[in-house]
């Protein structure tokens, strides 16, 4: 895929990292934390980051806490449920690296807060 023009960034993930206190469930919760420094890192170490390429970005609430823990690629707008560091492996190196959506990761469409 192309960048448009007028984009800084080729991709950029956001992984919401967002803690409730009252119980109610969160990404926190299911070690987004850790997601995020791994596909930092796992960006990073392939040559990806920076101007041009893919931007690794914390989030508050993205509001599909049901689905958690999510991370969302834009441009495409593609949601992501992940369970463990491997599956950040897989989302770097197919989507991120190769442009490929990894489909078995997709957040359910009907999954909101």
């Amino acid at each position: 895929m192309t960048q448009p023009a007028s984009s800084y960034y080729q991709r950029h993930i956001f992984f919401c990292l967002n803690q409730r206190t009252n119980g109610e469930p969160c990404c926190a919760d299911h070690h987004a934390q850790e997601a995020f420094d791994r596909c930092k890192a796992q960006v990073k170490a392939a040559g990806l980051a920076g101007p041009g390429q893919v931007r690794v970005n914390k989030a508050g609430c993205l509001d599909r806490c049901a689905a958690g823990p999510v991370a969302v690629v834009y441009p495409e707008a593609v949601w992501y449920t992940y369970v463990d560091l491997n599956d950040i492996d897989e989302i770097v190196e197919s989507h991120l690296k190769n442009g490929r959506v990894v489909e078995r990761l997709l957040t359910p469409p009907h999954l909101g807060r």
